[in-house]
């Protein structure tokens, strides 16, 4: 949640609470079960690590002082390096999602050429697991293993085709 907040401060600073709300947005029915605090938890940490500044911004008569956070050039650079990483096999498919939601808000990447990314390399891994099940000695339990692998990696596949559908759309 970390890279998927600070994207999302990418395209302008933000109160905590924003934050909150744009995430469960972009989680849809996910987010209903995100907690509130778990923001202001991961915004504290981020401005120790120097990649965000938050500052007080005076509230309105009926609203107490909110700080108000930012990227810092650390932080930009955090972004940028997130966008563009491929983390196959193992997705965090929500991680995934958020990727895709803070590109398109903050305009820093196009979230069909992010799926792009994922699909070629999960099509690279692809083909080496079933090049490795095909050396495997049939019914080894290596092979199953392999073979498992092989079908997780054609989900993601199919699931990576929903993305782009989804984002095509959204982008037009």
């Amino acid at each position: 949640m970390q890279d998927a907040i600070l994207a999302m401060l990418a395209k302008e600073p933000s109160h905590g609470y924003d934050l909150g709300l744009r995430l469960r947005r972009a989680l849809g029915p996910m987010g209903g079960s995100m907690n509130a605090g778990q923001v202001y938890v991961t915004l504290a940490r981020l401005e120790k690590a120097g990649l965000v500044v938050g500052e007080r911004a005076e509230g309105l008569p009926a609203k107490p002082d909110r700080k108000v956070y930012a990227l810092t050039q650390a932080g930009q650079e955090r972004v940028a390096a997130w966008l563009t990483e491929v983390d196959w096999p193992k997705p965090d498919l929500v991680e995934f999602h958020l990727k895709l939601a803070a590109a398109s808000a903050s305009r820093l990447a196009d979230p069909v050429e992010l799926v792009g990314a994922q699909r070629r390399e999960l099509m690279r891994r692809l083909h080496e697991t079933q090049r490795a099940v095909l050396a495997e000695p049939e019914g080894s339990t290596g092979g199953l293993l392999l073979e498992g692998a092989a079908l997780r990696l054609e989900a993601d596949l199919r699931w990576l085709e929903a993305c782009e559908r989804v984002w095509i759309k959204e982008s037009k």
